[in-house]
């Protein structure tokens, strides 16, 4: 028998392969460039990229990129072509990437400080290759109470990457559950809306899972309390291209037990 938490699990796990499958989802990102190592402000050819380097000179300009474009590159900016100069503010996402080249949007972003460049092609090989999400059947079992203990004032601590860079990740407290009457912890941040987000690893990583994976969670309720759901923990953005730069877990963050819940690997 189906019951509603079931029927709500399928219909979340239906959504999140249309959006990982979606032209400019995750599935569609072939490179992110960072400035600081394009030695003359030109983004290389590199697999992926269907043949076709990006167009454009690319620049730090301290608080924004520098973006100086001809004619001939068949940029477009704002959807209008581009020629000259334009100056970039970091984008909200790829529904707000103003520069494109044909059918691929051409992303900019900031992390500490550093500008990049990110390239989502719908035409990608992964995207076109992509089957599905493999996942863990939903189960009861795996939804479990939960307690958030906020710190006192949030933490930032260097991790590694999956693109072998250290970065900062901000952390906003613990997340303590019990699983089979032992009590577990998670470190986790605390996003814009107040829920959280985790990184962790359990005995199921890269084995019958990826290496690790993403959990959040809704906000808290004024005591702590909120609802740990492990059917909904996700594959981090660099299960589905390489070219994502996935903070791995932090210290504390790997569970000895299995957690055979949630999604597992890209299919």
């Amino acid at each position: 028998m189906t019951t509603d938490a079931q029927q709500q699990w399928k219909a979340w796990h239906e959504e999140r392969t249309g959006t990982v499958a979606a032209p400019y989802g995750p599935l569609s990102l072939t490179g992110t460039f960072w400035l600081s190592d394009l030695a003359d402000g030109r983004i290389p050819a590199f697999p992926g990229d269907r043949g076709e380097a990006v167009p454009g000179h690319w620049a730090d300009a301290g608080e924004a990129v520098l973006l100086t474009a001809a004619a001939a590159d068949g940029l477009t900016v704002d959807g209008r072509p581009a020629e000259g100069e334009y100056r970039l503010a970091a984008d909200g996402g790829t529904a707000t990437a103003r520069v494109a080249h044909g059918t691929r949007k051409l992303l900019v972003m900031r992390r500490e400080g550093l500008w990049a460049v990110r390239v989502y092609d719908p035409e990608s090989a992964a995207r076109r290759e992509f089957t599905g999400i493999g996942v863990f059947g939903h189960d009861p079992r795996w939804s479990l109470p939960g307690r958030y203990r906020p710190y006192e004032q949030d933490r930032r601590i260097t991790v590694g990457n999956a693109d072998g860079r250290e970065r900062g990740l901000g952390l906003s407290g613990e997340l303590a559950f019990d699983i089979d009457g032992e009590e577990h912890i998670l470190r986790v941040a605390a996003e814009g809306d107040g829920g959280l987000w985790a990184v962790f690893a359990d005995g199921t990583s890269g084995r019958t899972s990826y290496r690790f994976r993403f959990l959040y969670t809704p906000p808290p309720a004024p005591d702590g309390r909120v609802t740990v759901d492990f059917n909904r923990a996700v594959l981090p953005p660099c299960a589905f291209a390489d070219a994502f730069i996935c903070p791995f877990p932090p210290p504390g963050n790997t569970l000895a037990a299995e957690v055979p819940a949630g999604e597992r690997t890209v299919l």
